[in-house]
């Protein structure tokens, strides 16, 4: 049994919005209107909160005076938005095609993905996931993650035409580009409860309730430092009630982790400063 109880999240978790701290403002809101999809729920003049249905995923945070991160710097690798069918991944292509640039495609056998990254460099990941039966799992219960090609004109062909992201549409995963592995499993697996689900070349990817990943961590390009500047500003994991948010509070306080809190929301920094909001469901 998963839950409070035994130390590992609960299979409702999930992650919700992601923010990022961009110096253009307009010109983001623009290009994540126009390629991802998603439409703008709230706008404060130095705040963007886009999404589907008026549920936010995605809040742009202006800070002109930032600098790009640095080349060294630790952070975010992408964003990926979920889309509930094929049709839907062929819709965000043609998007891509007509207003952008795709920079990769795979098949992982659990998932079909697209890869692209917004004006300021931040990676974005647009996939479906194929059914969870079908994903390939070896013989200790691991998911079986490959990257393969992935034949792009048979996702044009079931496209449909839509202009917009469907309002199924959410943060599936966020992948982080870590300093050490090691403290990223330490934190993220005994902290906060995640269960690893696979491993790639210098890559780990943990979830809750068996998903393929809802957070991945790779050292691919040997990032040593903090973030600074524009990119990552926060992102969250919901949990589903106010008593696995105590137990994982009870967690990082045996841990010395350094917290704060709110009456629904426990914020803390991951080993390499990513601020990770967790709140419950109801809240969020």
């Amino acid at each position: 049994m998963t839950g409070q109880n035994s130390g590992i999240l609960p299979a409702e978790t999930h992650i919700g919005r992601t923010a990022l701290l961009v110096s253009n403002l307009d010109s983001m809101t623009d290009f994540y209107r126009t390629v991802v999809g998603l439409d703008v729920v709230r706008d404060s003049g130095s705040e963007s909160a886009l999404g589907v249905d008026d549920r936010p995923l995605l809040i742009l945070q202006s800070g002109p005076e930032e600098e790009p991160n640095s080349r060294s710097g630790t952070g975010l690798f992408h964003n990926a938005f979920r889309v509930p069918t094929r049709g839907a991944l062929g819709d965000a292509l043609g998007r891509i095609r007509e207003h952008w640039q795709l920079d990769g495609a795979s098949d992982h056998r659990v998932s079909e993905a697209l890869y692209f990254t917004d004006p300021e460099g931040n990676g974005i990941e647009i996939y479906r996931d194929f059914p969870r039966e079908e994903w390939p799992m070896s013989d200790d219960g691991m998911v079986e993650m490959t990257t393969e090609p992935l034949d792009l004109e048979s996702i044009v062909d079931a496209a449909t035409g839509a202009s917009e992201a469907p309002p199924e549409t959410d943060i599936g995963h966020i992948h982080l580009e870590v300093s050490s592995l090691d403290a990223f499993r330490e934190f993220y697996i005994e902290q906060l409860g995640f269960e690893l689900q696979a491993t790639m070349t210098d890559a780990l990817f943990v979830s809750a309730g068996g998903y393929h990943h809802h957070i991945g961590a790779n050292t691919w390009h040997n990032r040593t430092s903090p973030l600074e500047g524009r990119g990552l500003s926060w992102f969250e994991v919901v949990l589903p009630d106010s008593d696995v948010l105590t137990a994982v509070e009870q967690r990082l306080q045996a841990s010395d982790s350094p917290i704060s809190k709110t009456e629904h929301t426990l914020t803390v920094n991951d080993p390499d400063t990513n601020e990770i909001r967790l709140t419950v469901e109801t809240e969020s």
